[in-house]
């Protein structure tokens, strides 16, 4: 059988193109990339000796085998893990098989062409190889299978794949270097490497040779105790486990023991994944059942406000057979997530007043903000991680901080929600409350229009939307007075402007009145305080959710030129 020729997917290509010129001081961490994959690999096969043993076969023992030819200048790295079809080979070499990969690249292509930490968030550290490589050639036999296949490229925009002889399931990756890669063919190169990278690695690394060396403890890292990891082996298995290249934000490590014992190895990522928000993500928190991988999509394990978590959660209490369809009725999955939920929140908090922390918010605030919709028992503490930008500028704060910025009178925390901080801040709804000095939270993310009115309140102060309902501004003492009384047209006069408004506009507008809000305007459009506010109308409307718009009030203000003018006007039709 002649084999078939491939173009890789675009992306992949230009991918390919970066990976090769531009993280050429990075280039050690092709080994830990593909060690990684070896481990992932063997990982899933133990889950399926578990859960298909009639197509897993024999399990033995596992390990990531290393050696190297020197003469002919080719380093190779095999595993006995779960294996890849032929299909597989195309998908998982050939493409990119996730969202976003036009916005990842042209990242990459961008200003952060050489930040290596974008490699790793859309699962494409087998490319890596490429940079010490000027051929790589894949053989892999899957698990159930009697097929083996040979998958070959140069990198530079075709790979071929044609049927190959392997007696034994799992990959080799043998990787052809260049001439200005070949320290790593030196023994004491690859181990300073794995050492270095690897060494959490919970399977043998071993180098083979005249005798065979195991070049990493091969000890799982999250079933130490705390005070046996340095924070250096913590980034590291940070690194394995998310596939990631940034460092972590927080490090969290739980053992729990009593009455149900699990332990966990838990990261805050440092910078946001791409696909932070879209729908097919899997969660970063793989499930291992007494050191045995279980799966690395547990949704049940931590909820989806969460869901920027990376690590490993240990129970020694579930059964070891357990699968993934089981996982959503076992009662003790509950337990876990509540525990790893508090002690997240708890240890987000403590670290909350650090400077450091408005990084953290940048990035994760609008995935927190859904636990304060959904997460009712957990509010509160999600209420004291909030950050909130406002018109007072500077950096995001506490609502505890808002509470203490109130002016005297005021007796209710003011928002206004936009899809930008510069439109908001030019909305003629905040005029009046800008002359009084009022603060307003300006929120810009979509969940927004969600957990105010699900929480309405913080330490008995209402949320009150600046857009929606009449504004009151009277009781709030300081600053300057929006109108003047003695400036302003009489009530009657602009009553009859107001008369005159409403039966032009009819059913255009639910009701004119005189405003309370506008300084500068001469008019402004606002929710009835009974109504959805506006921009949570738009939201809906955007997802076909809201057949009808609801009709909203137009304010007047009196003290604006152009409707003192319309008032003579209309005093002097009156009097003709």
């Amino acid at each position: 059988m002649a084999a078939e020729k491939h173009e890789f997917q675009a992306e992949v290509s230009r991918l390919l193109e970066i990976v090769a010129h531009s993280l050429y001081s990075d280039k050690e961490v092709f080994l830990r990339e593909l060690i990684a994959n070896a481990s992932d690999a063997s990982d899933r096969h133990r889950y399926l000796a578990l859960t298909e043993p009639e197509k897993a076969g024999e399990s033995g023992s596992y390990k990531i085998a290393l050696s190297v030819d020197k003469d002919a200048r080719i380093l190779t790295i095999s595993d006995n893990g779960i294996g890849m079809s032929h299909d597989e080979l195309v998908e998982n070499l050939g493409t990119i098989a996730r969202s976003g990969t036009g916005k990842f690249v042209s990242q990459l292509e961008g200003e952060a062409k050489a930040d290596l930490s974008l490699i790793g968030q859309f699962g494409v550290g087998f490319y890596a190889a490429f940079m010490v490589a000027d051929n790589v050639v894949v053989t892999s036999r899957k698990a159930g299978e009697t097929e083996a296949w040979r998958w070959a490229s140069d990198g530079k925009g075709s790979y071929t794949i044609e049927p190959a002889e392997k007696v034994e399931r799992g990959t080799e990756i043998k990787l052809h270097l260049r001439e200005d890669a070949e320290d790593f063919l030196e023994p004491h190169r690859l181990k300073q490497i794995v050492q270095r990278y690897s060494d959490h690695i919970a399977l043998p690394i071993v180098l083979l040779g005249e005798e065979e060396e195991t070049l990493n403890s091969a000890s799982a890292l999250w079933t130490r105790s705390k005070s046996d990891i340095t924070p250096e082996q913590a980034k590291e298995f940070y690194h394995h486990v998310a596939h990631a290249h940034d460092d972590p934000y927080a490090t969290i490590h739980i053992r729990a023991e009593g009455t149900l014992e699990y332990s966990a190895l838990l990261f805050v990522p440092g910078a946001k994944p791409f696909d932070l928000f879209t729908q097919d993500r899997k969660h970063g928190v793989k499930l291992y059942v007494r050191r045995v991988f279980i799966t690395d999509d547990a949704a049940e394990l931590v909820p989806g406000y969460l869901r920027f978590l990376r690590g490993v959660v240990d129970s020694s209490d579930l059964p070891l057979n357990v699968s993934r369809e089981l996982l959503q009725n076992n009662p003790l999955l509950p337990k876990i997530r509540k525990g790893l939920t508090r002690r997240v929140l708890s240890e987000l908090e403590k670290g909350a007043s650090a400077p450091e922390y408005l990084e953290f918010w940048e990035n994760f605030g609008a995935v927190l903000k859904e636990g304060l919709y959904e997460d009712f028992e957990n509010r509160d503490s999600l209420l004291n991680l909030a950050r909130f930008r406002t018109t007072a500028g500077g950096d995001p704060i506490s609502l505890d901080t808002y509470l203490e910025r109130m002016k005297p009178g005021q007796d209710a925390i003011y928002t206004i929600s936009g899809e930008r901080i510069e439109s908001l801040l030019g909305s003629p709804q905040l005029e009046g409350y800008r002359a009084k000095g009022v603060e307003v939270l300006l929120l810009t993310d979509p969940v927004d229009e969600f957990w105010i009115p699900a929480v309405a309140s913080f330490k008995d102060k209402q949320f009150r939307s600046v857009t929606r309902g009449a504004a009151d501004l009277s009781k709030i003492e300081g600053g300057e007075d929006a109108k003047k009384a003695e400036d302003l047209p009489k009530s009657g006069e602009i009553a009859k402007l107001i008369a005159l408004f409403k039966l032009t506009l009819g059913d255009e507008v639910k009701d004119v009145r005189e405003s309370q809000r506008l300084t500068e305007s001469a008019v402004c459009l606002v929710a009835d305080s009974g109504d959805i506010d506006m921009r949570l109308e738009k939201l809906l409307r955007q997802h076909n959710q809201l057949e009808q718009s609801a009709k909203r009030v137009l304010e007047l203000n009196p003290g604006h030129p152009l409707i003192r003018q319309l008032i003579e006007q209309v005093g002097t039709v009156g009097a003709s």
